[in-house]
């Protein structure tokens, strides 16, 4: 990935009000998604999608389990995506973590 492809978009929730620490740390662009753009944090809605194949939409969270939360998180984060060149999320993230690492 070229130092151009490495980006971080995300919504305007407090969660990011340290958004600059994060870029900087990462050595990123941040960028914030416009309010109620679901088509601008593809990533994270096509996410949603895949958790709400485990929790149906209008499930509660507050009635799942961490473990079962757990366990959703390794099979997401373990399985292939045509995006990743078939790679895991898990391997892609080793691997970078790996070559920062290194340098």
């Amino acid at each position: 990935m070229s130092e151009c492809d490495r980006f971080l978009q995300s919504d305007n929730g407090k969660v990011f009000s340290y958004h600059q620490e994060i870029s900087e740390k990462l050595n990123i662009k941040f960028y914030f998604c416009d309010p109620y753009s679901s088509w601008q944090r593809g990533l994270n809605e096509h996410t949603n999608g895949l958790v709400r194949e485990y929790v149906p939409k209008k499930s509660s969270f507050e009635n799942i389990q961490q473990s079962e939360i757990t366990i959703i998180q390794n099979r997401l984060n373990n399985r292939p995506r045509k995006i990743l060149k078939y790679y895991t999320p898990n391997e892609i993230f080793f691997k970078e973590f790996s070559r920062k690492m290194v340098a």
